[in-house]
């Protein structure tokens, strides 16, 4: 099969990890969504196919903290920030899922952000 176009391979990536990866309500799947300009945090319960808990660097509270959502800084604090509400719902454990893309940059930061608010994975 030959994929030619980014957002294929990035689609192809993406499909491969979640063969492997499931989230449940006592552990979600930690999905994180890196975009041009922001990103997004969601805990996800596949069994009942339901979002549990979301954050983003367009929420309010969050938005009006950062100067750009597109960077290490916005990332690590929608990674404190997930796992913030994470706690409210009384959820500690979590399966990271890092959308098909590398485990560096913006998508580590989220990670390191979850862990060094009490998330783990």
């Amino acid at each position: 099969m030959s994929l030619k176009s980014p957002q294929e391979r990035l689609a192809f990536r993406r499909l491969r990890g979640r063969r492997k990866i499931f989230g449940t309500a006592e552990k979600p799947r930690l999905s994180v969504y890196r975009a041009q300009r922001h990103m997004y945090a969601q805990l996800v319960d596949d069994t009942a196919g339901k979002t549990l808990a979301a954050a983003s660097s367009l929420s309010g509270d969050l938005k009006k903290t950062l100067k750009t959502g597109a960077n290490v800084d916005a990332a690590t604090k929608v990674g404190q920030a997930i796992a913030e509400k994470a706690k409210a719902i009384h959820i500690s454990r979590a399966v990271f899922d890092r959308g098909g893309r590398a485990y560096h940059g913006r998508i580590k930061a989220v990670a390191d952000g979850a862990r060094a608010a009490g998330l783990s994975f």
